[in-house]
């Protein structure tokens, strides 16, 4: 490649950084004045619906008006206003409403906002107006609490989830589920926010439908059933990515690490970008037994040591077994020095039977495809 080439792939490069960082800017900005006008035009309409001024009908008949007097205005529909008073009221008991917020205009001081502990270190107020409308709207919608509400627009400004996703991860109780697998996080990870983003990061069971069941149920030794079930999630590499969650590079399978001459393995070796951290997982096809974190924290002391970068954060082990006992793992993990927890996984065949028969068969769906 000539020189020129290369000079000319470096600009496109800037020049196409330059732009997607100024699009951003733009929609931030342009999320940040559309909530402000939006719980404005919601206190205003709140006020004066709620408490009487306004008659049935009044509503409709502001919209009505609005769409005479500004031709071609979009968004102000009588459920569009509907749901700016809502937006409103549900953030009103939080927000901290400025004396200057005494009348309709837009004003960026409607949105200061304070949390009450103890959630005050939690919020963002950046986070909430980076955000747009529709995406606050389905929080409100699909969640009650403030905890989980705070989650799903830290995780939208901060994942850049679009709205499609953020429903995805609304149905599928996406803040339900996290962090509750068991796990010594807190006590081994010196920064605090780091040890709250490793608990998000995982889930205390994943569903692993793609997987082989009678293959794995066919292998007579437990260490060749793990053999089986490493090759099957390598060879659905994305879907296990997909499954496991956002963040997630995979470095490797069977990664070798060297002490003193003696070669080890780790069943799966990723990168996590939101933790800057390794994390390594060790497959088990049966029950959780307390030696398993044994062998784990030699891995992490290995790979803090021989692997880990200088600007990283210290290696994430995961135990993936078939079964647990929460309070077993507790015990077991409260007494390492290394960040470790345990979460087990289920396939296809062992979920309930009403869902399952929910879901297409595969080998009719292959059928269907081929005829296609």
């Amino acid at each position: 490649m000539s020189e020129n080439m290369k000079n000319y792939i470096e600009a496109v490069k800037s020049i196409k950084e330059a732009i997607l960082r100024s699009q951003y800017r733009a929609a931030s900005n342009a999320n940040r004045e559309q909530l402000s006008l939006y719980y404005g035009i919601g206190r205003y309409v709140s006020q004066n619906s709620r408490e009487g001024f306004w008659g049935t009908g009044a509503i409709e008949q502001i919209s009505t008006n609005l769409q005479k007097e500004l031709p071609g205005l979009r968004g102000f529909s009588v459920e569009n206003i509907k749901k700016m008073r809502h937006f409103y009221e549900e953030w009103e008991p939080i927000v901290n409403r400025s004396p200057l917020a005494t009348d309709l205009g837009v004003n960026e001081n409607l949105l200061l906002v304070t949390i009450r502990q103890p959630l005050a270190g939690e919020f963002n107020p950046a986070e909430f107006l980076q955000i747009g409308f529709t995406h606050h709207m389905e929080i409100i919608a699909k969640t009650k609490s403030l905890d989980a509400r705070l989650f799903y627009i830290h995780e939208c400004a901060t994942r850049f989830w679009s709205k499609y996703t953020l429903r995805e991860n609304l149905r599928a109780d996406f803040y339900g589920k996290r962090g509750s697998l068991p796990n010594n996080f807190t006590q081994t990870l010196p920064n605090p926010k780091q040890a709250l983003r490793a608990i998000a990061a995982f889930k205390d069971e994943y569903l692993l439908d793609y997987i082989n069941v009678e293959q794995i149920d066919e292998a007579d030794e437990e260490d060749i059933d793990e053999r089986v079930l490493e090759k099957e999630i390598v060879a659905h590499i994305k879907k296990f990515i997909m499954t496991f969650g956002q963040d997630f590079s995979f470095i490797g399978n069977q990664y070798r690490i060297e002490v003193e001459g003696e070669e080890s393995f780790i069943d799966l070796l990723f990168f996590n970008r939101e933790l800057n951290a390794l994390v390594a997982i060790e497959l088990k096809t049966g029950k959780f037994r307390p030696s398993y974190l044994g062998q784990l924290n030699f891995y992490l002391s290995a790979l803090d040591e021989y692997v880990r970068k200088p600007h990283e954060n210290r290696s994430i082990g995961i135990i993936l077994c078939k079964e647990m006992k929460k309070t077993t793992v507790e015990f077991a993990v409260r007494d390492y020095t290394k960040p470790m927890g345990v979460a087990t996984y289920r396939t296809s065949a062992e979920m309930p039977e009403k869902l399952r028969k929910a879901m297409p068969d595969i080998d009719e769906l292959k059928k269907l495809l081929d005829n296609e």
